[in-house]
């Protein structure tokens, strides 16, 4: 005979209070993964011909090549190289979105893969040797520059 402080189904009380245990604790696992997965590491890398070029990224420098930054946003930058010796180079350089950061993929990579992405940009640049005009030569243009004004030509 069962006991009369007791309800019949105690047992069964029991075992959905564990499940219902169980759940919550697996809604907030799947929820704990969910937040600290996906993600998308975006890496520039520069390089230069030859290497040790100053580098500048939209006016910030950012170190010496061969060097690397990370970004947020894909769009186009101005990357500016100098180095003694050679001609100071700008170039406004695209960084290409790849198609698993397009609207609306980018929600799933950015904050539901259960992995990082890893999307690195690598460009390389050559440096062209600054072009040295002797003297001699500076002072002939100017001379003729001169002479070309006084005439009215």
């Amino acid at each position: 005979m069962s006991d009369p402080r007791q309800p019949e189904n105690s047992g069964d009380c029991c075992v959905t209070a564990v499940n219902t245990k169980r759940r919550c604790l697996f809604a907030l696992l799947v929820l704990l993964a969910i937040t600290q997965s996906g993600c998308v590491h975006r890496r520039m890398t520069i390089r230069s011909i030859p290497a040790g070029a100053l580098v500048k990224v939209d006016g910030d420098e950012i170190g010496y090549t061969p060097v690397s930054v990370d970004f947020t946003y894909y769009a186009t930058r101005e990357i500016t190289l100098t180095k003694d010796g050679y001609e100071t180079q700008t170039v406004m350089q695209k960084v290409q979105t790849p198609w698993y950061q397009v609207f609306p993929l980018d929600a799933v990579s950015d904050n539901l893969l259960p992995f990082e992405v890893t999307n690195r940009h690598e460009f390389t640049y050559q440096l062209q040797p600054k072009v040295v005009v002797p003297t001699e030569e500076l002072l002939n243009r100017g001379n003729m520059l001169r002479s070309d004004t006084q005439i009215g030509q």
